[in-house]
């Protein structure tokens, strides 16, 4: 019994990792169809249900989707956005210079339970009081991205006012009289979304999440504004992440 488990896992993997080559090689065209599970089932000698778990993953994986009553599908070629990775400019200046059908929206603003590492960053201490304020990002119609900032009420008493409004940070600073921004580092790392970010980015659960955490400091007084941890779709789009 457990032989032929690992032999239909195998086969499963094959058909997985076949697909993904096709993709790579340009065999497979950005919003193909692909053939039915009869015919993979016809073409890798398998049981069809050993096609529909192969293309079950795929489909967790985001790189096919299914139509109601016509098949399944490669998704569309993804879009290549310009990521560059600094602190001096904000989101959404970067994404309206490059022309992007920018919309942001405000998702929540609440206070964070005590958490060491972002205390640290935000020199913060623990009876201080902490909000993540969240937006999340679309292009073009699409969600691509959770903005999480994290903010001391010590620097900006009025934060849990002005939180839920919030779209741009730099935006907020700005009208209170910070001008010039930088960041000390920048930190890149995959995760993958829980059901509430699968919800938010109307994304599955097997695709990873590329997550940017960074800091944000005034030039002048160098003095640390927000910590901002970004989760990105890695999906539906590319990512330039050539430094300034």
């Amino acid at each position: 019994m457990r032989e032929k488990i690992l032999i239909t896992a195998d086969k499963e993997t094959r058909i997985v990792d076949d697909i993904i080559s096709y993709i790579v090689k340009g065999k497979l065209k950005p919003g193909a169809k692909l053939p039915s599970e009869n015919e993979f089932a016809e073409q890798y000698r398998v049981p069809r249900m050993t096609v529909r778990n192969a293309l079950t993953k795929l489909d967790e994986r985001g790189y096919i989707y299914s139509k109601q009553g016509k098949g399944r599908y490669l998704k569309e070629e993804s879009t290549q956005i310009q990521l560059h990775l600094t602190g001096k400019v904000s989101f959404t200046d970067k994404m309206k210079k490059q022309g992007y059908d920018l919309i942001t929206r405000n998702i929540y603003c609440e206070k964070l339970s005590y958490d060491a590492n972002i205390y640290q960053i935000l020199n913060a201490g623990e009876a201080d009081a902490v909000f993540k304020i969240g937006r999340l990002r679309y292009i073009n119609g699409e969600p691509i991205a959770i903005h999480n900032s994290f903010v001391k009420e010590a620097n900006f008493p009025a934060i849990n006012e002005d939180g839920p409004h919030i779209e741009s940070m730099f935006a907020y600073y700005r009208k209170l009289g910070y001008h010039n921004f930088s960041s000390n580092k920048t930190l890149l790392s995959i995760t993958f979304p829980s059901s509430y970010e699968q919800q938010l980015l109307s994304c599955k659960s097997m695709v990873p999440l590329i997550v940017v955490e960074s800091d944000c400091m005034d030039t002048q007084s160098k003095k640390v504004l927000d910590h901002t941890r970004i989760l990105y779709r890695s999906d539906k789009f590319k990512y330039d992440i050539t430094m300034d």
